[in-house]
Order: C-alpha cells, then structure tokens, then sequence
C-alpha cells in the first residue's frame, strides 16, 4: 500500500458514517436572506424585513413627512424674515404690481419715444390719472355729504321702526341707549383714541415711504427689468442652474403680470357694474362705492361681497328696505357674474387655482399679515406653483 492510500485509509477511517469528521461540530442548514425587493416608487431596492413588508407605506410617509418638516421651516424663516421688513416687502410688491400694469404702456410708447422718456410718461400719467379720480371721488362725497346727513338720519328713523315690528320687536328707545353708549366710551376712552391717532400718524408716515420707495423701484423694473433679472441670475446662481431657474423666473413674471392685469380688468369691469347699477338705484354716493368695490376686488371671494355689503347699508339708510334689498340681489348676480365669466375669461393666462386653494390662501394670508396678507396670498400661490411646473418641466 502506498502512502497515498495509506492517507486516503486514515481519511477514511477519521469519518464517521454519514462522511463526517469525528469530534467536529455537526452540520447545520444556513438560511440565506430573502432577496432585495423592489421598494415603492422614489424607494430603492432593499432587502424588507417581516414589519417593513408589512407598511410599505410607513417609509415613503418618513420620507416625504422629514422633507415637508424642512419645508415648512424654510417657509416659517422666509415670512419671520418678510415680517421683519414688511414696509420694503410691500414696496416691493406695489412695484412689481405697477411694473406689470405699466410695461406694456411704456413698450407702446417706447415706438415713438426714447425709453427713458416713454417711463416717465407712463409713470406720471398713472399718478395724475389715479389722482385726479380721487378728487373726482372727493368732490362728489362733499357734495352730497349734507344731502346723505339728512337721508342717513331718515333711514336711521326707519331702521329702528323697522326693528320695532316683528320679529325682532326691540324697545323704541334701544338705539338711542347704543347712541349713549358709545358717547360715553369716547368720552371715557378719549386719551388712548387720541394716543391710536399720534401713533397713526407714523403709519402715514410709512405708508408715504414704502409708495415712494415703490415709485423709485417701479421705474428700474420698467425701465431695464430684463437687465436686473440678467445680472441677477448671473451673479447668485451656479452656471448649471441658471438656465432652469432662468425659465422659472420668466415662468412667474409671466403668471404675476397676468394675474394682475386680469383682477384689474375684473375689479374695473365690477366697478362699473355697481356704479350704472348704483346711479340707476339712486343709491347716494354711487361715484365712491363703485370705487370702493374696484379696490376691495382684489381681494378674491371676500372682497366684492364686504364692499357691496357697505353699498346695501348706505341703500337701506337712503333709500329704505326696497333699495337695499335690490343691492343684495346685486351682489348675487356680481358674484355669480365674476365667478363664471369673468375669472374664466379674463384669468386664461394666468394660473388658474381651484376654489378651495383661493379660499385657502386668502384666509391664510389674512391671519398671516392681515388685509396686505389677504391681498398677497394668492398671487404669491400662483407663483409659486407656476415657479414648480418650470422646474419640473424638461426642457425641449
């Protein structure tokens, strides 16, 4: 026998009978884990435990839940940030607002004049336009200031005698008691009323500084717009990123100047219904109203029905019930009107929101920031999401 046999002998012989080394451990079966899984969409591959395969919801619900959280943070800085500058943030926005109504104008002036020229003219033609229907507005309200006194005073004789039948059979003496009431809290609250005034005062002073402070911008941004925004994105953005933000910029100049060129040409159209509609009613101060409701059109849902609402106590209190009554009716034909004519209509250009997210924003903005919230909330919405669809967009 060879040593080689004899080896394969002793190898054989150190096995017992199922091929096994003697005083080894003893074979065992080893579970191999289970193979990756494609996970849900946005998800990588991964080899799911018993719980994970049971929620798969649960992990793309972290994921998306830690990126809304950083989201909202961002958003919480950005309007903490805009609070503290909350003048420039307005005079900025009053100028982009007067930017998109006036480019145009000083485009179509610009064929006959030079630039510079053609932005002055647009400029102060707006100004002289806007402050001559103001002193048209105050012209009419002292004209008829001691007519609408004496007609006031009437239909304030005839509320309460309306207030005393049913349903509501108030006491003949009830408003004369309110009248007491409220004389005795100016009388008793005169120093912190005229403390409110002094410290009215400094708004108007604020309010003097962000128009000019507008005036000044708006006549840049007509004037070399397209140059800012150049140098804009050439200086603050890396060079891969600046032709998709490029489109995302000019994406929401396009949906601001559209949205606001279309509420303008909506509270205008508005206006003008309620004041034929006001003069036809002999309702006093027809010319002020109509002007009350241009300004209150923009803002959206709340704004048309608060200034009809004012127009339907000035009705009731010069004219009677009849009148009134005929106002109120106005505001459901105006509201209905706007709602399905004119938004459609007018808004094709601009990005068009569901209901819900109008109403939405608007109440949002209000709580925010008040009236300036309310009225900012749903052109800043649009931009927004015109701002995400071009960044979304694969460019041709």
């Amino acid at each position: 026998m060879t040593g080689h046999q004899r080896r394969r002998g002793g190898a054989g012989r150190g096995r017992g009978a199922h091929g096994a080394v003697l005083g080894s451990r003893p074979a065992h079966s080893v579970r191999l884990p289970p193979p990756a899984r494609p996970g849900p969409r946005g998800v990588p591959a991964v080899a799911y435990t018993a719980p994970e395969r049971t929620v798969p919801w649960l992990r793309v619900g972290a994921a998306y839940a830690w990126r809304l959280i950083l989201v909202g943070i961002v958003v919480y800085g950005l309007f903490t940030i805009l609070g503290r500058f909350q003048l420039v943030a307005v005079a900025l926005f009053l100028a982009f607002v007067l930017t998109a109504i006036l480019r145009p104008v000083a485009d179509l002036l610009n064929r006959v004049l030079p630039r510079p020229l053609s932005v002055a003219v647009a400029l102060v033609g707006s100004i002289l336009l806007l402050l001559g229907l103001l002193a048209l507005v105050g012209n009419a309200v002292a004209g008829e200031s001691a007519k609408l006194a004496g007609e006031f005073r009437g239909g304030i004789h005839q509320i309460e005698q309306w207030l005393q039948r049913p349903p509501f059979r108030l006491g003949p003496g009830r408003l004369a008691e309110l009248q007491r009431q409220v004389m005795h809290y100016l009388s008793t609250h005169g120093s912190s009323l005229l403390g409110s005034a002094v410290s009215g005062l400094g708004r108007v002073v604020e309010v003097v500084t962000g128009i000019a402070l507008a005036l000044f911008s708006a006549v840049f941004f007509i004037h070399s717009g397209e140059r800012l925004w150049g140098w804009a994105r050439d200086q603050l953005l890396p060079a891969r990123a600046r032709e998709g933000w490029d489109r995302a910029g000019r994406a929401a100049w396009h949906t601001f100047a559209g949205y606001t060129r279309g509420i303008i040409i909506v509270a205008a159209t508005n206006a003008v219904l309620v004041g034929i509609a006001l003069l036809l009613l002999r309702v006093p101060l027809a010319l002020p109203l109509a002007l009350l409701e241009f300004f209150a059109a923009f803002v959206p849902l709340v704004g048309s029905p608060v200034a009809l609402g004012v127009a339907t106590v000035v009705a009731l209190a010069g004219r009677g019930p009849v009148t009134a009554a005929l106002v109120l009716a106005l505001i459901v034909v105006i509201g209905q009107l706007e709602g399905h004519v004119l938004h459609p209509l007018v808004m094709s250009w601009a990005v068009r929101l569901h209901p819900l997210a109008v109403a939405v924003s608007v109440i949002a903005g209000s709580i925010v920031a008040g009236v300036i919230g309310a009225v900012v909330a749903v052109p800043l919405i649009s931009v927004v999401w015109a701002v995400l669809r071009a960044l979304r967009a694969v460019p041709p």
